[in-house]
């Protein structure tokens, strides 16, 4: 069966490169496009393919929505996913969430309106399978060594911060670490933002964002014990291509289950 796919953010970084790929894949048909900025072009000349696959970009995805689909792709902005999420589960379509910013709550209401619609949404900070991996190291070495931080590194344009990838695995190191050793930041003195934020519960994690020229998408996350230390470390290119394969594989599974999942590990077996 064919899985029929929205896509929004059609144009950018990510979302061109989807285009090309739901183009080439035989179980799949791209049957929507949103990009306000390409409205009424053709998909595929408006990602620069070179060619014309027959599918109008929209302005909004509710426009979109008026043809129907199975799966909505959303690699756009962190001030409009979470509308775009709701708005799709609305209209009982699954969802896979590539984009970033989202805060815990958001993927709390989310989740519910998910659960509510017998809808899956598939979200992750980052699709890329050696992140996918990396994530899933640096959890189980949590659960072994308490004091854990992470710093996240990404272009000078970047718009949130910390990044999908870092903050995604803080909430989730909250969940499974033990209390670590370093001095809670209320106690020190001097200025007491260079000790990064606070993300995850029930024991939050420090992260600390780098934004300069030079960098795509970096984490590290640094695990200390006594007289030793572990960095575990992934590092992306300029190209998209890493997290292509990633979002095909979730807009593959999403319609499996039902409510919210987040990180491609989740339907990876």
């Amino acid at each position: 069966m064919t899985i029929r796919i929205i896509l929004a953010g059609a144009t950018g970084w990510v979302g061109r490169a989807l285009v090309a790929a739901i183009a080439e894949a035989g179980d799949l048909a791209l049957v929507g496009a949103v990009a306000r900025n390409a409205a009424g072009q053709d998909a595929g000349e408006a990602a620069g393919l070179g060619q014309r696959l027959g599918v109008t970009v929209s302005a909004t995805l509710n426009d979109a929505l008026e043809t129907p689909c199975d799966v909505v792709i959303d690699y756009t902005k962190p001030d409009i996913v979470k509308h775009h999420a709701l708005t799709a589960l609305a209209h009982r379509r699954h969802v896979v969430i590539g984009t970033s910013g989202l805060s815990a709550d958001d993927y709390a209401r989310i989740h519910t309106a998910a659960e509510a619609q017998g809808c899956g949404v598939l979200a992750a900070g980052n699709f890329s399978i050696t992140a996918t991996l990396m994530r899933r190291f640096a959890l189980i070495a949590a659960q072994y060594v308490p004091d854990v931080e992470i710093i996240d590194y990404a272009s000078a344009k970047k718009a949130d911060t910390p990044s999908g990838t870092a903050r995604e695995l803080a909430e989730l190191m909250g969940e499974v670490r033990r209390p670590g050793t370093a001095r809670a930041v209320e106690e020190l003195s001097g200025v007491r933002e260079t000790r990064g934020g606070a993300i995850g519960a029930p024991i939050p994690v420090q992260v600390h964002s780098v934004r300069m020229p030079s960098f795509t998408l970096s984490c590290e996350v640094i695990l200390g014990a006594d007289n030793e230390r572990l960095t575990i470390r992934h590092d992306a290119g300029a190209s998209a291509a890493p997290y292509v394969a990633g979002t095909l594989l979730a807009a593959r599974r999403v319609g499996s289950f039902v409510g919210l999942k987040r990180g491609l590990d989740a339907v990876m077996g």
